[in-house]
This record gives structure tokens, C-alpha cells and sequence, in this order.
């Protein structure tokens, strides 16, 4: 496993090298001509379907007629020992312009820096073109900068020689297997995101590397205890029951016959440990010798009981409300979980096998995902004894179309007693309409489309993210303000009109911000909320610099209202974000509690990795659901509880006001100064 996980990391680092040092002219243009397919662009042109995805991420949602897409080199011209490996600057006096053909995630502020020139001279070189902002595969002018023109250079190398498994060796050398890996902090990552990864607390990630207690440095190489991820799952294997497993042993020297497992805990020790299940040191290190190479938070130790009758139940789960109190395990139920594994089309691919699928079909990818993390949630479910018959279907789905109908006879889900999926909003709505009586459950759609007085929308939606905040900030009584970018028009209406009393800081002519527009809308004796809605980097970092230069005289905190991927980019520095506390709602928290810390343990135990945001949402979804399904109450009934909490996800379903219900479970979250992520109270 180990190798397997090294392999595919080698392979991305060779992957992003490549990337990020091929010289810009060597990436072709391709114009989509009628009948192309991303399968016969690639063939054209000699590379894989995974390629042009990587480069074109919007094609993965389909390719529309004379759209344009950039094609990488060759690989044939990718493994010839040409490959560039670095980039310099050189400049030559008296050339003309040079141009530049836009890549993801680039955005005018990187450009610019990149080439040094203004902004506003790249702008004004290339008049309407950029008058909707940046496209990937533009190829744009770049002025020359005081009379010089900025050239890239690369240099050439042999591509080595030394065969993968060589390479493997010199970086196990580095990272002794079962001990001590290195992980290089990326823009971006927090010490919670890092920790989580690697199984580990945060605690103990700043034990093992001191010098983060006081920053989080991008490009610092950090000890931490395991593996990373792999890169590609593996086929998912239906788990075995989760909770405290039993198996007969011969008796040791404590007479104990029965073993059950445990999950160690951070600051525990083995004599700690051996003194809460009344044993010695020894008798602990001879059922688990692995302790003598020491105790590790995550470890999964075994640990004696007297007898069966002395097996401890799982403890229940907490934040369910009033549900796990009264589960009622006499009456039988049933669910049904519908799925797009889209198996059919795997078994009619004669082009690619299971495993290249799995590394270029992402939507199958978080299908298995999300089943992973289901059977885990059912495997806790019997733990519990709790009486639920499943089916698993292949809802056979895309955006548009499914084979919901057929099942709906074929299975008789009209009897079923809940069901789970499909994924598509538009197949689970067409679902809601056939089995009427039966409570169906939207698993990962935020959209809201028609109402049906049987759908459960789990995810909530976007309206329902942007009221949270702002119903957040009123209940703190602090003073809002909004700094809204001339191209977010939608917004700018919605805060107009939904959210009264919010002031709109005024713009410049060019639509940029100017810092006393901002800082007359302040008040000192509140908190400032300062709301952004933007995807300009000059513009976020124009504010966020306004801000901390009014912290002195001010307090305010800056907060946005739905995901921003652009506050992902490294100009925007995460010292400036946790300063100003970055606040923003979420539909999931980070949750290092003792049960979430076994779960990701349990889950890479059976699965050979850490478990994702879509494996947790199918847990939490699958075993919320299953919780419901065991009361004397209807599904129904069970909304008027109180909210429940799984891993990471919250369930507080409200009935809409036309038919249905809706999940209001949103958390508001918040960047701490010491680089957690933490729940705004």
C-alpha cells in the first residue's frame, strides 16, 4: 500500500513539474468541431482524455460546438529529454509585446507579476477582450515593461534514468515505513486540513514540528506520523460490522479470555491505558507488542474484558437529539439506496479498464466515495441492532436521464419505507413523483427545483447558506457592510433586497475599492462585518488591506457568503484571512472529536486511505436516515425533533412552506489566528 500511495504521488509531482515549467507555446489550440468527443480530441492528438480534463475543467461537464480547449504536449514529447524544469525571467530591450495564452487558475494579478506589468496595462493592450474577465485558452497581450519585453526561458535536461522503483527506494530512505513521513505545506492548508489528512491531532502535529506554533509557512517540510492519501481508491469492498469486534483467544497471564478493540486517545500512555482495564504494563505490551516502538494517538490496540456478558455497547452517537433514546428495533423496515455506479456502461467500455475509468471519471470517483462511506454507516447500524432490510440499486443516472422508472416496478419502491438518491436533483424530483408515499432523500443536490410533499432536500441550499450568515451577523448585533463587484449584479440585488440595512460600500469608475469608501461605513463602537462578494483578486486584496489598516480604529471581521475559490489562489496570503478571521457559513464542520478521529481510523483500516468529504456525507446521510427509520414516529414525525449531528454534517429539516422538506443544518465557521478552522458561536 505504501508503494502504491509513494507511486501515485511521484506520479502527480512529475505531473504538476511538467505542467507548471512547459513553455506556453507548446499548448495547441483545438477548436470543437461537429461530432468531436473528448475521446477522439485525444486521439487526434495523441494524449488521454484525463489530460485535456486537467487542463479544461469545464469540459467534464460536456463540450459545445466551436468551444475551444488547450491541448498539452504529446506524451511522446513529454518523456523526451527536452522536458523543461525551470523558469526564468530574461528581458531584451527593443522587442515588441509578447503575448500569453491563459491557463487555469491564472488570474490578471498572477499574469502581471509574472511578467511585470500593471494590470491596468494588460488591460488596456487587449481593450474588449477582457471585458468579461479572463477565459482559459485566451491568448492575450502582454505590454513590455519600460521598453523591455519579459521572454521565458527554460532549460533543458536528460530525463533520468533510474527506474521508479529506484526512486520509490530514495524516498523511503527519507520517510522509514510505519514511522515518520514529510509533508510540504501547500498555499492554502491549515494545520486542521494537514492533521486530518495524516490521522493525526493537531496537537500532535505541533509537537512533531515546534516551529509551526507560531506560523504555517507555505513550502515548510513537516514530520508527520503515517501515510498520506492515495491518490486513486481502489475498488470499494463492503466493510465488516464497525464498532467493538470479539474474537476468543487463549487466556494470558491476566486470566482475561475476550478481547475487544481500542482506539488510543491523544496524551494516553501505556500506563494509563493498562491502569482503565485494571492489567499491567506487560500484560498490555504482550497482547499489542507493537506499543514497545511506543503509544500513538489512532493506534487500534487490544484490550481484554472479563466476559461477554461485560462487552461494552457502543456508546450512542452523539448530537441525535431525542432519536437514539428512543430507537425501536421490533418493527422491520426498509431502504433503498439508488446509486450511478453506471455499471453497464463500465462493462460496454471496450476502450478503457476499471482503473484508468477511475482516473479520469471523477463522478464515479465520489459515487464510490459516497458508497464507501454508506456501508460504513450500515455496518454501525447492526452494531446498534438496529432492524433495516437495504437495497443498493444502479440508478444508472446523468444530469438527464436515469432508469428510476424501471425501478420503481422492478424493485417495488413504492414499499420501501425510505429511500436514499438518486444524486441528480432532476432524477430524485421525478422519484418524489412516482412513489409518493414513500419519504425520498436528496443525498448531494443543493438545488431547489419542484416540490413534492415526500422530498427531503439533505444538502442545504445556496439562499439558505447566504441567510444564515446574515441572520449570524444581526444576532451578534453587528454593523454590516458589503463590498459587492460590479459583475456580481445578482447579488448586489438579493442584498437589496433580502437584506435591508446591509450598507453597499461605493466604487471607484473603474469598479474598483477605494479605502475610505470603506472605512466611513465603519462604526467603532460595533463589529464591522465586512462582506465581499468578488472574484478579483486585486479587488479582495484592495479590501483586505483596507481592513487591517482600519484594525487599529476599528473592529471588523471580513466574511463571505458562499465558497470563493479565487481566496484560494497564493497572492491572497492566509496570514491576511486569519487576521481577519474569515468568516463564512459551511455545510459541513471540522470535527476532531474522539468518535470522528475512529472513524478515520476505522475507514482507513478497511478502506487504505483517509476517508473524503463525499465518504463522510454518505456516513452521515446513510446513518442519519437509518436513525429516523427507527422510531415509533414517521420519517416525518422525526423532522419536529431536535437538529441531529453525524461526523460533519447537521440535519434540521423544516417543512417548506409549498410541500417538502428542506435541511437548514448550516454551520458558520470562522479562520482562527493559530490556523484552525473553528465554529462561530
Amino acid at each position: 500500500m505504501r508503494n502504491r500511495i509513494l507511486f501515485s504521488i511521484l506520479l502527480t509531482v512529475f505531473s504538476v513539474v511538467f505542467t507548471v515549467s512547459a513553455k506556453q507555446e507548446k499548448y495547441i489550440k483545438h477548436t470543437v468541431a461537429k461530432g468531436e468527443t473528448i475521446n477522439t480530441i485525444a486521439q487526434k492528438y495523441k494524449v488521454t482524455p484525463f489530460d485535456i480534463y486537467k487542463l479544461n475543467p469545464d469540459s467534464q461537464n460536456g463540450i459545445k460546438l466551436s468551444s475551444v480547449l488547450l491541448i498539452p504536449p504529446t506524451t511522446v514529447a513529454a518523456t523526451t529529454n527536452t522536458v523543461a524544469t525551470s523558469v526564468a525571467k530574461a528581458t531584451q530591450k527593443g522587442n515588441p509585446p509578447t503575448t500569453h495564452l491563459v491557463l487555469p487558475k491564472e488570474t490578471l494579478y498572477s499574469i502581471s507579476k509574472q511578467y511585470n506589468v500593471t494590470i491596468d496595462a494588460i488591460k488596456e493592450a487587449n481593450g474588449d477582450l477582457l471585458k468579461d474577465g479572463l477565459k482559459i485558452g485566451q491568448t492575450i497581450k502582454i505590454p513590455a515593461s519600460n521598453g523591455e519585453a519579459v521572454v521565458a526561458v527554460s532549460t533543458p535536461f536528460e530525463t533520468p534514468k533510474e527506474t521508479v522503483q529506484e526512486t520509490l527506494k530514495e524516498v523511503e530512505k527519507e520517510a522509514p515505513k510505519g514511522e515518520i513521513s514529510f509533508h510540504v505545506i501547500e498555499p492554502k492548508e491549515t494545520k486542521y486540513g494537514v492533521s486530518k489528512r495524516y490521522g493525526m491531532t493537531i496537537e500532535e502535529l505541533e509537537q512533531m514540528n515546534p516551529q509551526i506554533l507560531t506560523s504555517f509557512p507555505i513550502g515548510m517540510k513537516l514530520k508527520v506520523s503515517g501515510d498520506a492519501p492515495a491518490i486513486i481508491p481502489s475498488k470499494v469492498d463492503a466493510p465488516t460490522v464497525t464498532g467493538i469486534k470479539q474474537k476468543e483467544v487463549t487466556p494470558t497471564s491476566s486470566g482475561k479470555k475476550y478481547l475487544q478493540e481500542y482506539v488510543v486517545k491523544p496524551n494516553e500512555t501505556i500506563s494509563s491505558i493498562a491502569t482503565t482495564y485494571g492489567m499491567s504494563e506487560s500484560e498490555l505490551l504482550e497482547l499489542n507488542p507493537e506499543l514497545k516502538r511506543g503509544v500513538k494517538t489512532g493506534m487500534i490496540l487490544r484490550v481484554p474484558i472479563i466476559s461477554k456478558k461485560e462487552v461494552p455497547k457502543p456508546d450512542p452517537a452523539k448530537g441525535q437529539g431525542n432519536l437514539i433514546k428512543n430507537i425501536n428495533t421490533n418493527a422491520s423496515k426498509q431502504l433503498a439506496l439508488l446509486l450511478p455506479f453506471n455499471i453497464t456502461k463500465i462493462e460496454n467500455d471496450t476502450v478503457n479498464t476499471t482503473q484508468s475509468r477511475l482516473k479520469k471519471d471523477k463522478f464515479l470517483n465520489l459515487t464510490l466515495d459516497f458508497y464507501s462511506g454508506a456501508l460504513m454507516a450500515i455496518d454501525s447500524a447492526k452494531v446498534l441492532g438496529l432492524n433495516i432490510k437495504i437495497k443498493i440499486l444502479d440508478s444508472q443516472e446523468t444530469k438527464n436521464t436515469s432508469n428510476v422508472a424501471s425501478l420503481v416496478t422492478q424493485e417495488n419502491l413504492a414499499a420501501m419505507d425510505a429511500i436514499i438518491g438518486p444524486f441528480y436533483q432532476a432524477n430524485v424530483e421525478k422519484l418524489a413523483e412516482l412513489v409518493p408515499n414513500t419519504p425520498v432523500i436528496s443525498p448531494l443536490s443543493k438545488e431547489s427545483g419542484k416540490k413534492y410533499s415526500n422530498l427531503y432536500q439533505s444538502m442545504p441550499t445556496t439562499d439558505l447558506l447566504r441567510t444564515s450568515i446574515f441572520d449570524y451577523m444581526r444576532a451578534k448585533g453587528g454593523n454590516i457592510v458589503a463590498v459587492v463587484d460590479p459583475k456580481k449584479g445578482s447579488i448586489k440585488q438579493y442584498i437589496q433586497d433580502m437584506q435591508k440595512g446591509v450598507r453597499i460600500v461605493g466604487l471607484n469608475v473603474k469598479g474598483g475599492i477605494v479605502a475610505d469608501s470603506l472605512k466611513v461605513r465603519l462604526q467603532k463602537d460595533k463589529l464591522n462585518y465586512v462582506v465581499i462578494a468578488s472574484e478579483s483578486t486585486s479587488m479582495i486584496l484592495a479590501t483586505t488591506t483596507a481592513m487591517l489598516n482600519a484594525q487599529k480604529d476599528y473592529q471588523v471581521q471580513l466574511v463571505i457568503m458562499e465558497p470563493n475559490e479565487t481566496l484560494d489562489y497564493e497572492e491572497i496570503a492566509l496570514a491576511k484571512l486569519t487576521k481577519l478571521k474569515l468568516l463564512y457559513p459551511s455545510l459541513s464542520r471540522p470535527n476532531e472529536s474522539d468518535v470522528a478521529n475512529q472513524f478515520d481510523v476505522k475507514y482507513k483500516k478497511l478502506n487504505k486511505i483517509l476517508p473524503n468529504q463525499y465518504a463522510i456525507r454518505g456516513f452521515d446521510v446513510m446513518f442519519d436516515t437509518l436513525i429516523r427509520l427507527s422510531q415509533e414516529k414517521s420519517f416525518a414525525e422525526t423532522t419536529h425533533a431536535s437538529a441531529t449531528e453525524q461526523i460533519e454534517n447537521k440535519f434540521d429539516y423544516i417543512a417548506n412552506t409549498t410541500a417538502g422538506y428542506t435541511n437548514k443544518g448550516v454551520y458558520i465557521l470562522y479562520y482562527d489566528e493559530d490556523l484552525t478552522i473553528k465554529e462561530a458561536l
